[in-house]
């Protein structure tokens, strides 16, 4: 799924791809309120025409940071890995990147549909992630699995949870629900 309006590949490919680089940057450079798609434009040497031809405004701009990370996250862990080790790949990026995480908690409440995709493909592929980590646990427990995992990185958003805390509580939960071995593998 592309985290712009449209298809783009060679030249305009590259040229998202600065535009997100220079996003990263600048997140990390200002506070998310003094962030703009004209200052990432400027930062990636593009004109703010060009940059708002592929996001329609920061918030866009800050989640499609997000899902490129998520997914870079998620297909960093191998197959077969357990719950831990996959919450852990998606919240360490956070922990390591507080400014982003602060720009993600206010961008991704945004009212804006591009943004709502970005959202709905981003719940999607944490979702997928985690369940496979949850089999062979019944859907309505996976489904309360993630909620928590959400409910978490909103918290840990918000500060009042540590994004590293997220994995243990969540693998102490799954042990609530359903018997795990010792390194947080459901078990039939």
């Amino acid at each position: 799924m592309e985290p712009v309006r449209r298809i783009v590949d060679g030249r305009r490919a590259s040229t998202v791809q600065r535009v997100l680089d220079a996003a990263v940057e600048e997140i990390r450079a200002v506070e998310y309120g003094d962030l703009s798609v004209r200052s990432v434009a400027k930062r990636a040497d593009v004109s703010p025409a060009t940059a708002y031809t592929y996001f329609s405004s920061k918030e866009h701009l800050v989640s499609s940071v997000v899902w490129r990370t998520i997914q870079e996250a998620t297909a960093s862990v191998e197959e077969g890995a357990q719950l831990h080790d996959i919450v852990r790949s998606i919240t360490g990026v956070f922990a390591d990147e507080p400014e982003l995480s602060r720009a993600c908690t206010s961008a991704l409440l945004a009212d804006d549909p591009e943004v709502a995709r970005l959202r709905d493909a981003i719940g999607a592929e944490c979702a997928r992630s985690l369940s496979s980590a949850l089999r062979p646990m019944p859907s309505n427990a996976v489904d309360s699995v993630t909620m928590a995992f959400v409910g978490g990185m909103v918290l840990a958003g918000m500060g009042y949870l540590s994004f590293d805390a997220i994995a243990d509580r969540l693998v102490d939960m799954v042990a609530q629900l359903h018997p795990v071995d010792g390194r947080g593998a459901a078990q039939p």
